[in-house]
C-alpha cells in the first residue's frame, strides 16, 4: 500500500483578527477552496499556534481550511495572556469564529491538546460538527498529567528528566508541575525564562519517536518559549478546567452519532496509547488506527499517512 504524504504547500487566501472579549483578539487563517468542505484545524499546545505545514493535511481543492490560533497563542494577542483563558473560553471562541465565517458546520481536526479541545467543542456544539479526526489523544486526566510531569515518563527518558527537573529544588519535587507554574507565572523574568527553556525542551523531546533537533529549536525559540510554557502549565495545573477527571469520556454519548477517526502512535511518549484506547472503549463507533512504528508527531510517516487518508475519505464521503 502506498504511504500517503502531505499535500503541496498552500498559502492562505484570507486572514482575520477577531475580538473575542476580555482584551483577547484571535488570529484566523483560511486556505484551500473557499467553497470547499469546511474543516477547522484545532492546534495543540495549548499555546503553540499554527504553522504552514498544518494546511497540508487537506486536499486544497476540496477543503476550506480554517486555522484559528487560540487565546494567547501565535499571532493572537496578547501573547501568553492567562486571564480569561480556559478551555471554555476557547470553545466559545471556536463557536464565534464558525459563526463569523458563515460556516454552518465543520469537520473538527486536532491532535494532542487539539484532540482535547476538539472533543470539548464537539460535545458542547454537536450540531455544528460534521465529524472528527483526532490524533494523539489527551484527556488531561490526573494519571496523564502525572505520567508526563511527575512519575512515569522519567523511566523512559532519564537523562532528559534530569534536565527537566534541574530548575526545581529537590524539596519541591513532590509537585513538579506546581513548582514550575509558580516560576513560569512569577515576576522573576530570568527564573521564568530558564524554566521555560527546560519545560519546552521536555515537551519537544517527547513529541517525536526520536529527538528532532529542529523541533527542539522551534519550541525553545526566544520569542515564543515563555508564553507557550506559561499557557501549557496554566492548563495543566488546572486540569484543563474540566469539572471531573472523566468529563470528556462521560460526554462521548453526545457525539457518538458523528463519524470519527482516532489515530494514535503506539510509542507516543507524552500521550500514551491507553488514553486513545479508553476513549474508543466508550466510543465503539469510532475507527481507531494504532500506528505501530510511530510516536506523537503528526509528521511521522505512519501518522501522516492515516491523517491524509482520513481527510481524503471524509471528503469522498
Amino acid at each position: 500500500m502506498e504511504t500517503r504524504g502531505l499535500y503541496p504547500a498552500v498559502e492562505p487566501y484570507a486572514a482575520h483578527r477577531f475580538d473575542v472579549g476580555g482584551g483577547h483578539r484571535v488570529y484566523v487563517e483560511e486556505a484551500g477552496n473557499p467553497a470547499g468542505i469546511p474543516v477547522v484545524f484545532v492546534h495543540g499546545g495549548p499555546g503553540s499556534g499554527i504553522t504552514p505545514v498544518m494546511r497540508r493535511f487537506f486536499d486544497p481543492g476540496r477543503y476550506r481550511i480554517i486555522l484559528p490560533e487560540q487565546r494567547g497563542a501565535g499571532r493572537s494577542t496578547p501573547m501568553g495572556e492567562l486571564r480569561e483563558n480556559t478551555t471554555w473560553h476557547l470553545v466559545a471562541d471556536l463557536e464565534r469564529v464558525r459563526g463569523w465565517l458563515g460556516v454552518d458546520a465543520w469537520l473538527v481536526f486536532g491532535g494532542s491538546w487539539g484532540s482535547t479541545l476538539g472533543l470539548a467543542y464537539a460535545q458542547a456544539h454537536p450540531s455544528r460538527v460534521t465529524g472528527l479526526i483526532l490524533r494523539g489523544i489527551f484527556l488531561v486526566r490526573r494519571s496523564e498529567r502525572d505520567w508526563i510531569y511527575q512519575s512515569g515518563l522519567h523511566n523512559l527518558q532519564p537523562e532528559e528528566w534530569e534536565r527537566f527537573v534541574a530548575p526545581i529544588p529537590v524539596a519541591e519535587r513532590d509537585d513538579i508541575l506546581m513548582a514550575y507554574y509558580r516560576r513560569l507565572a512569577g515576576e522573576d523574568s530570568e527564573v521564568a525564562r530558564r524554566c521555560a527553556d527546560a519545560w519546552m525542551r521536555w515537551e519537544a523531546v517527547n513529541s517525536t519517536l526520536t529527538p528532532d533537533p529542529g523541533l527542539i529549536a522551534s519550541l525553545t525559540a526566544d520569542s515564543t518559549v515563555l508564553p507557550a510554557a506559561r499557557i501549557l502549565a496554566h492548563y495543566a495545573v488546572n486540569g484543563g478546567f474540566f469539572e471531573s477527571e472523566n468529563q470528556l469520556l462521560d460526554g462521548v454519548d453526545r457525539i457518538r452519532h458523528l463519524p470519527a477517526t482516532i489515530i494514535q502512535g503506539r510509542y507516543d511518549l507524552c500521550c500514551p496509547p491507553v488514553t486513545a484506547y479508553d476513549l474508543t472503549r466508550r466510543w465503539p463507533e469510532a475507527t481507531l488506527h494504532m500506528v505501530p512504528d510511530a510516536g506523537h508527531s503528526s509528521l511521522e510517516p505512519g501518522i501522516t499517512h492515516h491523517l491524509i487518508s482520513s481527510t481524503d475519505s471524509f471528503a469522498e464521503r
